[in-house]
């Protein structure tokens, strides 16, 4: 009965929040401590990140190959080195597996149950090597019918092959009625899911407005806010161009979500926004997850630091 209650709310929230209603909405009845996840990436000079102000680091990839070996990985010592840094704040470490570009890779692996298994092994292998506290699944992105069923029983494998009280997380579409490669059994597997919640639209990658839509879209499929974490961007579009590159070209980068660099507009998310949005996953979700670390600007103008600072605020 609680299960069909919060999904009928999160229908109603979701068919307001399509049709530009504003929406006041009491927290969460959270059951597990808010999660600031952040991917890095060999590019994250360590000394620049607050791990004080995460809760689980993403390193991003570990690259799979279809027989289920995985690519040789390129930064050893970048990750001991986050590894220790995170140790002495109590935060976790998950290996991202894939990442855009290995679908094909994904969809050959998880059709065969012993490649899976093989697969698994491997990765709970690496995790052991590099003390690291579970797996984030990057398959970007399994379709529906057998691809989903894939997913989870993959899922599945990775929980049975690391140890009791490990993490498996995946990272996912945005817009959960776009996502049928994500089923309820893969869901059941998972610890969090990372709502990929940018690249959308050039003109407005990655609005408030749609993260509102994310995270309603999700909530409507009758999952638990717990379960689910915000992601947030870094970054612009078009082309990608990083928050602390665009503030060192201009300051007013810091005043809104619109830019004019190298005479293109760009649009990203400055600091009102991030605030906003951090709100929202207090609000309604489990989370807030970052693309990604080393993009950041450092000290005051930092993005996480403003995450930080929201999820404090009494």
């Amino acid at each position: 009965m609680r299960r069909f209650v919060r999904a009928t709310w999160s229908t109603i929230v979701l068919a307001l929040v399509l049709i530009g209603c504003s929406v006041a909405v009491a927290p969460t009845a959270r059951t597990q401590p808010f999660k600031v996840v952040g991917y890095v990436t060999p590019a994250a000079n360590i000394d620049a990140i607050d791990f004080s102000l995460l809760t689980h680091i993403n390193y991003s990839f570990l690259i799979p190959r279809a027989n289920g070996t995985t690519r040789p990985f390129g930064a050893p010592n970048h990750l001991r080195a986050v590894v220790a840094q995170a140790k002495k704040h109590d935060v976790k470490v998950l290996i991202a597996v894939g990442g855009w570009g290995w679908d094909r890779e994904f969809e050959t692996l998880a059709a065969d149950p012993a490649i899976r298994t093989k697969l698994a092994k491997r990765v709970a292998e690496f995790c052991a090597t590099y003390q690291l506290d579970g797996v984030d699944i990057d398959w970007e992105y399994p379709n529906a019918g057998a691809s989903a069923e894939r997913l989870a029983a993959l899922a599945m494998d990775f929980r049975s092959a690391l140890p009791a009280g490990a993490l498996v997380t995946a990272a996912v579409l945005a817009d959960a009625t776009d996502a049928d490669g994500i089923s309820a059994d893969a869901v059941e597997q998972l610890d969090f899911i990372n709502l990929m919640a940018y690249d959308g639209p050039i003109t407005d990658h990655s609005s408030y407005a749609m993260a509102e839509r994310s995270v309603a879209s999700w909530l409507a499929r009758g999952i638990h806010p717990d379960k689910l974490v915000l992601g947030v961007p870094f970054y612009a579009r078009p082309g990608g161009a990083i928050y602390r590159t665009l503030l060192a070209s201009d300051p007013a980068t810091a005043s809104g979500d619109r830019i004019l660099y190298k005479g293109v507009e760009q649009n990203y998310n400055g600091p009102a926004t991030i605030r906003r949005k951090t709100e929202l996953a207090l609000q309604l979700a489990g989370g807030i997850m970052i693309w990604e670390l080393s993009q950041d600007a450092r000290g005051s103008d930092s993005l996480l630091r403003v995450i930080g600072e929201t999820v404090a605020a009494p």
